[in-house]
This record gives structure tokens, sequence and C-alpha cells, in this order.
């Protein structure tokens, strides 16, 4: 079966890009949207494209129904995760922080808020309010009526609006305050850090049980201030800004190798949330991206 003709492009690899964000917000981890979306592929290219209607539609349908499979597979595994889980950080280039919405949505503190909403709800909300996609392409995605998703969605809109980020922010305001956070943790400046973060500010660390993180959450700026001074007298440490999720964020490097990357949320020119990954299995797919960058 021939998937293209002269210059007309194979409709998978033209929405490949969409595949992977839907995925990835599903599961916040881009190496299970990865496989997920080679499934999506392998599918693909067992049907007759002539057959199918709305390859779009058709696509994001089968990318979703994956998703949801390794969705409930991936939430039996979370529940014996050591310590806390964060989704694996994605590198991300300046034109998807340049689109507001979308670096929202694939910000770690909005995959934080969709962790908290069942697999269908995280689907229907995805799919919805992110991707627009009109609810009868969702009923068939997820196997419920129209009306049923048109539920479903609005359970979620609240859900996710009572817990979501307050305010946007804009670039320029995130840069300054991530370039105030960089500058007071690598002089491990105590005073620096207590007027960059917000009084009630709180640290999450994953380790995933293979190095050290702390396992709870650290809360209020003197705790999380001390925490964060500590990491100036660890020997060969380097830090610099990066953008990952749509946003600046922070990369730390020990001895020249990827040790730790941190995203911040910056509210009121504060910063009110760092999400750190440490595991390194979270670290490896950015740590490739960058090799092959240089």
């Amino acid at each position: 079966m021939t998937r293209s003709v002269g210059a007309v492009t194979d409709p998978f690899v033209a929405h490949r890009s969409l595949l992977f964000t839907v995925a990835y917000e599903m599961l916040g981890s881009a190496a299970d949207a990865e496989d997920v979306v080679q499934e999506t592929w392998l599918r693909w290219t067992d049907v007759d494209v002539s057959d199918i209607r709305d390859p779009r539609a058709y696509l994001v349908r089968i990318v979703t129904r994956q998703s949801l499979n390794r969705l409930r597979t991936l939430s039996r595994r979370r529940e014996d995760y050591v310590g806390e889980w964060l989704p694996e950080p994605l590198l991300t280039s300046p034109d998807v922080a340049d689109d507001v919405e979308l670096a929202e949505s694939v910000s770690v503190a909005m995959l934080t808020v969709l962790e908290t909403l069942g697999a269908v709800e995280r689907a229907v909300f995805v799919l919805r309010e992110v991707f627009d996609v009109p609810y009868d392409e969702i009923a068939e995605a997820v196997g419920k009526t129209p009306a049923s998703v048109r539920q479903i969605a609005h359970r979620a809109r609240d859900h996710v609006a009572a817990r979501r980020p307050r305010v946007r922010v804009s670039r320029a305001e995130q840069d300054a305050v991530v370039e105030r956070f960089l500058s007071a943790v690598r002089g491990g400046d105590l005073r620096a850090l207590l007027d960059v973060l917000a009084p009630d500010v709180v640290v999450v660390a994953d380790g995933g049980g293979i190095v050290t993180a702390a396992r709870h959450p650290v809360v209020g700026a003197q705790r999380a201030a001390a925490f964060l001074a500590m990491l100036s007298k660890v020997a060969n440490f380097s830090i610099e800004v990066t953008l990952l999720n749509g946003a600046p964020a922070v990369r730390i490097e020990v001895n020249g190798a990827l040790d730790t990357v941190a995203s911040l949320l910056v509210e009121d020119g504060r910063v009110s949330r760092v999400f750190a990954v440490r595991n390194p299995e979270k670290l490896s797919r950015l740590e490739e991206e960058a090799h092959l960058s240089r």
C-alpha cells in the first residue's frame, strides 16, 4: 500500500508531534509517550488509508487508547514508587515556550495536577482543553457517549482549575526570577534564597529510590533555603539555565555529568514550587539529547 504520493506527507508524519504531546500529557513520561507513538505507528501501517475519512481523528483515537492502556500499568507501578514521583522532564525549544497555552499544558506544575485525575478524566481534559478535540471524537477515543464526555470534561475542568497555578507569568518575569534563583543557589546565599523563594514554597525531589533525594516535600522558605544552599558546597558543582517543559529551568551538573534538573513555578515574582528530578532513569533522555546537540 502506498502511503505518500509526490509531495503528499503521510498523515502519521504530519501529526507525529501532536500524537507525542497527547501521549506525554496523558502519561507524564517521554519514554512511555515514545513507545505509545511507536505502537500507534504499527497500527497505522496495518490500515488502508483510503478507508480513513479523517486521519488526524483516527490517529488521536489510537494514541489515546494506547495511552489509557499504558496509564493503567503506570498507575500500578507508581503506587510502589519510592519517595515523591515527578513527571519525566522534557527538553523543549523556545517556540514551545512562546506558545503560552502549550507551554502551560506541558509544564511540570500542570502535569502534577493532571496526575490527580483519573485516567479517563485526564484523557478527556487533555483532548478537549488542550487540543480542542470535538466531544464526539473524544467519546470514540475513550469509549463513552458524547453526553458522558461533556460531564467528565466539566468535572475535570473544575478539578484542574482549583489546583492549577493561580496566574500566568510573562516570560520576562520567569527569566528574571530564574536568574535570581540560579545566582542564589550558585553562591549558597541564604539571604538571596529567602528573597527569591515564596514564604510557603514547596521543594519536591524525585530520586526514585535510586539516588539520594528528600523522601517528602520540603515546605517553607527557611527550610527550603537551607536545603538549597547546601548545593553550593558540593565539589565540582555547576548550575545553568535550560528550557524544560516550555519554561526556563535549572540544570545541575556534578563532575561534568547531569545530576539534577529543576523546574520552577513562579508566582508573584517569587519561586513557589521547585520540582527537582534526580532519578537517573528520568534524566537519561535529556543526556542523550544534550550529547546529540553538541
